[in-house]
């Protein structure tokens, strides 16, 4: 964990505009159906709602003026009739377009998600994992105001708005004109201001990911965090993160608020025009009352939707930025989007051909300088060295996590950069150094790779990895809950957990990686025995800090510097009197010290 604060934010790229607003008309056509009868309820139930002004002309005029009370009870009606049609609509409308919009998420969640998984791996390297979380889950969101109530509620602001502007012009031509330039002013603020918003709402996004990436990762290691005491520091990189993003959200607030007292200015400005333009129209006879009373209904038809209009175009702009980030995401590309252009892969025998294989992470440091070597199919190499030799690296590009700078990788005597990787990996398995278990059973986890191994199948292989004992001596047996990446079960049960997995996969290629480093001296006698069976007819890789745990493999690989410095049998290297031989008996010195004087302070080699 580095207590140094996460990186400010850059500064917001120019919005790809083209992209999201195709994004966004793709998801409405989507939805096309449910909307079409999110709309038609619309029109009905903002058609009613005109009833009410146009009845108070005839109540006022024709009732309360010259008396005929014949008028009144259908008048009643036609408000009651209305207002009954409305309720119906009204309910009918959030039925349709909000469970329309709540589908609308969850497709673009897993849309997200099934993206984001195929990804290849040196992508989630560099990204953190809050942040694909706030992608997947709270962008997708947003999304809600462009196919549900948002959209339904600005297009019916809009036609509402429009019907009252024709009838306002109908009743008095010249308020109704100076209204309109108030108006029209007040929408080229508007837009000026949603303009300026939509990048702020882009940041936050990006903003929030950080923070809870920052979080996610402290609470995923609160034992260290704990352990060396520095709560208070991790709080302090959180606290600056939360206020980073307060920061922003202070601007949005300030935003949105002066829209809305823009908003206030402008219906206050409107009822100037009323009262000064309208009574003079009244008083010089060019209005009636009852003209009077339905305008001003109208002009609050009127005025609403402009409000609503103001708080629903913040509401899309978010939404748009959104769907900014979340095509960042979609614009990666897949493992899939590789493979399809790429050989399909049916069977594996498993002999791997390394030639001339270089690698770096970063240009100008290189991790792997021109490795070549064979390993058989069915055979086991074992990779040898101290930290930072390459072992990991050379794991990695076995697994196609990366491809060679330089270089051919073949299996069976095919290139593997002109093989499908979905087709190559399910003849993979592999056993890492973190162990790492999804919080489900212990069953469900073993049978990992295959869901529907029977239970007769578990219990054999668990038996093979040595952890059939401790999870018998569970209550729960194989239902035993492990918990959030296992935590509920100690490091060796883990790793045993996890090598029964690779055993049920039964792969043809083999990677075992630190397989044996959390089990006791005992524990790993036993598994020996399970791992020879389970890798006879297996092209294995071993990585082990353990050399006695590699003396069975049919060549050793001893790396230095990314090269390979020796090769051989176990008993070759150590005849050879090499580094091999030097690791071997440095560790050695270091068991035997530790055994035989185990309060010295003596460290063991490096490796």
């Amino acid at each position: 964990m580095s207590d140094a604060p996460e990186t400010k934010p850059k500064k917001t790229k120019p919005l790809r505009n083209p992209a999201t607003w195709q994004e966004a008309k793709a998801l409405v056509w989507e939805h096309r159906g449910k909307l079409a009868v999110g709309f038609a309820l619309m029109i009905v139930n903002r058609l009613t709602g005109f009833v009410l002004p146009a009845s108070s002309k005839y109540l006022v005029d024709e009732v309360l003026t010259k008396g005929q009370t014949q008028f009144l009870l259908p008048l009643a009606l036609a408000v009651g009739g209305a207002t009954i049609v409305q309720a119906i609509t009204g309910f009918s409308l959030s039925q349709v377009i909000s469970v329309t919009a709540q589908a609308a998420i969850m497709h673009m969640r897993a849309r997200v998600m099934e993206h984001v998984t195929r990804l290849p791996v040196r992508y989630f390297d560099g990204t953190k994992s809050g942040v694909l979380i706030s992608r997947v889950m709270n962008d997708a969101e947003g999304i809600r105001n462009l196919v549900g109530t948002g959209i339904i509620q600005l297009v019916g602001g809009v036609f509402t708005a429009l019907i009252a502007l024709g009838v306002l012009f109908w009743l008095n031509w010249l308020l109704t004109a100076v209204t309109l330039v108030v108006l029209a002013i007040f929408g080229g603020v508007m837009g000026y201001a949603f303009k300026r918003l939509r990048p702020i709402f882009k940041e936050r996004g990006e903003l929030t990911a950080q923070v809870t990436g920052r979080l996610n990762e402290t609470l995923n290691g609160i034992r260290i965090v704990k352990a060396y005491g520095v709560e208070s520091r991790e709080l302090g990189v959180f606290s600056e993160g939360v206020d980073r993003l307060f920061q922003n959200i202070r601007k949005s607030i300030t935003g949105i608020s002066a829209i809305s007292t823009f908003a206030g200015v402008v219906i206050g400005t409107v009822g100037i025009l009323l009262i000064t333009l309208g009574g003079n129209a009244i008083l010089a006879e060019r209005m009636t009352l009852g003209d009077f009373i339905m305008y001003i209904f109208l002009i609050g038809l009127l005025a609403a939707p402009i409000v609503q209009i103001a708080s629903i175009g913040t509401q899309i702009s978010e939404a748009f930025a959104g769907l900014d980030r979340i095509r960042e995401i979609l614009g990666q590309t897949t493992e899939d989007e590789e493979d399809a252009k790429l050989e399909p892969l049916e069977t594996v025998r498993g002999e791997m051909t390394f030639e001339d294989i270089r690698f770096a992470y970063e240009p100008e440091i290189p991790v792997l300088k021109g490795l070549s070597f064979t390993a058989p199919a069915g055979t086991t190499t074992a990779l040898v060295g101290s930290s930072g030799s390459g072992k990991s690296t050379l794991v990695s590009l076995v697994m196609a996590f990366n491809r060679p700078d330089a270089g051919r990788i073949t299996v069976d005597g095919r290139d593997l950069a002109g093989i499908k990787l979905k087709d190559y990996r399910r003849h993979l398995g592999v056993v890492l150094q973190e162990n790492f278990l999804f919080d489900g059973t212990i069953a469900d986890n073993i049978r990992f790779a295959r869901p529907d191994a029977p239970i007769e199948e578990v219990e054999r292989v668990a038996r093979l990895a040595n952890c059939h004992e401790f999870i018998d001596g569970f209550p729960d047996k194989y239902e035993t809950v492990v918990g959030e990446r296992g935590v509920k079960l100690s490091g060796g049960q883990r790793q045993r957990v996890a090598i029964a997995r690779a055993i049920l996969a039964d792969p043809r290629i083999l990677i075992l990686d630190e397989a044996t480093s959390s089990l006791d001296s005992e524990s790993e006698a036993k598994i020996q025995a399970g791992f020879r069976n389970l890798r006879e007819g297996r092209t294995t890789f071993v990585i082990a800090h353990r050399l006695s745990t590699i003396r069975s493999a049919d060549q050793i690989l001893v790396l230095e510097a990314g090269q390979i410095v020796e090769r051989g049998t176990h008993a070759e290297l150590m005849a050879a009197n090499g580094r091999y031989r030097e690791l071997h008996d440095q560790q050695y010195a270091w068991e035997e010290n530790l055994f035989v004087n185990p309060g010295e302070d003596y460290l063991p080699p490096v490796s």
